[in-house]
């Protein structure tokens, strides 16, 4: 075995994945966005060419399901075989997007790679390296069990790699798949755990060291920051991480806050110039949620006219290189210190009090109730289930619930208490 040992860890590749929420509109970077996920592919491979790694494991979900057609697997066979070219072997197991199950389509992969079974653990050793690679693929999408339980106990002589798609203890946003424990991992003896299936990267333990790289490429809004893989260096057996960036598309939320802004044109320039400052710190194509905050007396405005807003700012993304910049959203969350609150209101303003009280409370709740205590409730559920039935996967979600009806009550407080004023002057 040689002193030193580079091992390439990446998971979650989820390639040809469609990227969630995406709309196009002229001149964004669109086909930038589609290709995210395998130019990432292309980023991994060379990366482990020029960094001459020994090894390179892929802890599951290489694809986002089963191929629309074979293009999918003829791409990612080709970069294996840059990796057999080099002389670089590959060990993957597949997830829960990518499971037996799941997948109808199949081709043979290149000689370096080797692809562990979902009937049972299995081990593949390298003699000439010194290590034993430990995993499980799954056969079906959903397996509840604790997959690392039946794993062999660790080689003796040799370093030992455990690779498991897991949600470990549970993770928010995560089915709770292939659950295990640190005492359960511990006690095989292994010096490193390749994990995947949480796409935040997340060093777990560092004894023995348990890592999840998170995803290769950020697929949506919620999968911000750098997204990369991990190279493990073993001296003398003892490994130690580095976090390696290799997405292509950043996803990015920033706040633009508008206190005191004296002018839409006041408004717009700041958004360009905090924008301008943002894209020139990432150095990559930036997927962007824009939110406005602070106090304007120009919140009317910008929350009445939703659709000039979001493509103002959209202009502003193209002025700054067009290919770099994609606005992904645009939430208006200023608010206007004037405006007088909807309580204590009478007639139908007590109404649509009433309505964002008791969504505000519980917004789930409310609007999944058989029967709902208001007839403006009742069309509110019938609208939000029509707009589920769209592309836009988010739409019910109770974070996107709730800006959406914060947003609301904004806009109709800034609307109604106006208009009660003038009539009262």
């Amino acid at each position: 075995m040689a002193d030193e040992l580079r091992v390439l860890h990446a998971a979650d590749l989820h390639v040809d994945s469609p990227l969630h929420g995406l709309v196009a509109y002229e001149g964004a970077p669109v086909d930038e966005l589609r290709s995210a996920t395998r130019r990432a592919m292309e980023n991994l491979v060379t990366t482990a060419i020029e960094r001459q790694v020994h090894l390179v494991l892929i802890a599951g979900d290489l694809y986002d399901g089963d191929w629309r057609d074979y293009n999918t697997g003829l791409f990612v066979v080709a970069r294996l075989a840059e990796l057999n070219e080099a002389g670089i072997p590959v060990v993957l197991l597949y997830g829960n997007h990518d499971a037996a199950s799941s997948l109808t389509k199949q081709l043979h992969l290149p000689p370096n790679t080797t692809s562990l079974p979902a009937e049972r653990a299995a081990t593949k050793t390298f003699e000439d390296l010194g290590v034993a690679v430990h995993g499980q693929s799954y056969a079906t999408r959903a397996v509840l069990t604790d997959l690392a339980a039946s794993y062999p106990q660790a080689e003796p002589n040799l370093v030992n790699i455990g690779m498991l798609h897991t949600c470990f203890t549970g993770a928010p946003g995560h089915e709770p798949y292939a659950p295990c424990t640190i005492d359960g991992l511990r006690a095989k003896g292994y010096d490193y755990w390749a994990l995947g299936h949480v796409h935040q990267r997340r060093v777990v333990e560092t004894d023995p060291l348990v890592v999840f790289p998170g995803n290769l490429q950020g697929r949506h809004a919620k999968e911000t920051g750098p997204k990369g893989a991990t190279l493990v260096t073993f001296t003398d057996g003892v490994p130690a991480e580095e976090a390696l960036t290799l997405d292509v598309v950043r996803w990015e939320h920033t706040k633009l806050d508008l206190s005191g802004a004296g002018s839409t044109d006041e408004c717009l320039e700041r958004c360009q110039a905090q924008l301008s400052a943002l894209v020139a710190a990432t150095g990559e194509t930036c997927a962007l949620r824009v939110t406005l905050v602070g106090e304007t007396e120009y919140n009317r405005m910008l929350r009445a006219r939703p659709d000039w807003l979001r493509n103002e700012v959209r202009a502003i993304g193209l002025s700054l290189g067009g290919s770099a910049v994609w606005i992904e959203k645009v939430v208006v969350a200023t608010s206007d210190s004037s405006q007088r609150p909807l309580t204590g209101s009478a007639g139908p303003l007590a109404e649509i009090a009433a309505v964002l009280a008791e969504l505000q409370a519980d917004p789930v709740a409310a609007l999944e109730r058989k029967d709902p205590s208001l007839d403006l409730l009742r069309d509110l559920r019938k609208d939000l289930r029509a707009a589920a039935e769209s592309e836009d996967d988010e739409i019910l979600g109770p974070e996107e619930l709730g800006q959406a009806l914060e947003d609301a009550a904004e806009l109709l407080t800034s609307l109604l208490t106006s208009s009660v004023s003038a009539d009262e002057d």
